[in-house]
């Protein structure tokens, strides 16, 4: 029997990878409060799932404007980089390979999580019917603050900071978080976006903020340590686009410009259905990109051996079965029963639902 290609090695860029299972961003909510850097309890969580390909961190702030929600980590300071090196360490003397999803929230925040409690920026002052977590429950995101023209060049800097950032951390690459319906993809879509200047209207204009976020951050650590994603065909924190295959068609001939690692797609709605809209087509997406492409939402084992046979995609993203499965690799490749996953630990707490869900050799031994 011949060998099956999702366990086999691949390079994208200049990370090497074991196999083509990646472990996909997950928002966990337990950095500590005061200061957004990482635990301990964050080194034993990453470096229990380094039989993964890939580890793509959870989102992680370029700055304290950046923030969405409480307790979540940022890769902005020097204590956190000194938090996130800990991880990278661990995760690396187990033979994986980690990068960190850098993002900033835009809009989905709310000044409680903001410094001085300051509104949430985006790029045109249009609240999202969203919500976020401000640490006690769930809040309604307020109406955001249109960002000024002059202001931009620093959020840009900011996330070309938080790139070389992961790079003193030890990280071996970025992901830039361009998807569900966060800063960059607020600016992108004609729902959020109504600028009449140099960064709003035309797909050219939209674009022009993501075209300078990867020219900053590509020029800090390099195009083949710099991986993306979207999600475009979803709704998630309330974002929409009226022709979003011509939209994403011309992002992603700004990416191939650039020879990222990996592109990384969310395919359907975000941790919801795959169902597309009526003249969306992933497989054109992908085409359009000339570099290694990962799949992400929703997939089973045997749809990713299938994918990645078939060579729709590369790498496939795995989350929640990731949550309750550090040994997921080792599952997939024996069709082995999976760990049902608890998803009231899914956000904030301690080691519960997070460090403690058994392995197979652990089942097995009970």
């Amino acid at each position: 029997m011949s060998e099956v290609k999702l366990f086999t090695p691949l390079k994208a860029g200049a990370i090497p990878l074991k196999n083509r299972i990646v472990m996909a961003p997950l928002t966990r909510n337990r950095a500590r409060a005061e200061d957004d850097t990482p635990y301990d309890i964050h080194v034993d969580y990453y470096s229990q799932r380094a039989g993964a390909g890939l580890i793509v961190t959870e989102g992680s702030q370029i700055s304290p404007q950046g923030k969405g929600y409480a307790w979540t980590p940022g890769i902005y300071s020097d204590a956190q980089v000194e938090g996130w090196k800990k991880v990278t360490d661990a995760v690396h003397a187990r033979g994986g390979r980690i990068v960190i999803q850098i993002w900033h929230v835009g809009r989905i925040s709310h000044p409680v999580l903001q410094q001085n409690g300051e509104a949430p920026v985006a790029p045109s002052a249009i609240a999202a019917n969203s919500r976020t977590f401000d640490g006690t429950g769930f809040v309604e995101t307020p109406t955001p603050r249109a960002l000024e023209i002059d202001e931009i060049p620093g959020i840009v800097e900011d996330y070309r900071k938080a790139a070389a950032n992961a790079i003193r951390a030890g990280f071996d690459g970025v992901e830039i978080h361009a998807a569900n319906g966060y800063l960059i993809d607020q600016f992108l879509r004609d729902s959020s976006n109504r600028r009449t200047d140099a960064y709003g209207g035309s797909i050219k204009n939209r674009t022009r903020f993501l075209n300078e976020v990867l020219e900053a951050v590509v020029s800090e650590i390099g195009a083949d340590r710099t991986g993306i994603r979207f999600s475009p065909f979803s709704s998630a924190n309330d974002i929409s686009d009226s022709d979003p295959m011509a939209l994403f068609g011309h992002a992603i001939d700004i990416v191939n410009g650039y020879g990222l690692a990996y592109l990384h797609l969310v395919e359907g709605q975000t941790g919801g259905p795959r169902d597309l809209p009526e003249g969306a087509s992933l497989e054109a997406l992908y085409d359009r990109f000339n570099g290694v492409r990962m799949g992400n939402n929703g997939y089973t084992r045997e749809m990713a051996i299938e994918a990645v046979e078939t060579g729709k995609v590369d790498l496939v993203a795995f989350g929640k079965l990731f949550i309750s499965n550090p040994d997921l690799v080792e599952r997939l490749e024996a069709d082995a029963p999976m760990n049902e996953w608890d998803q009231s630990t899914f956000y904030g707490g301690g080691r519960e639902g997070y460090t403690d869900y058994p392995t197979l050799e652990e089942t097995k031994a009970a």
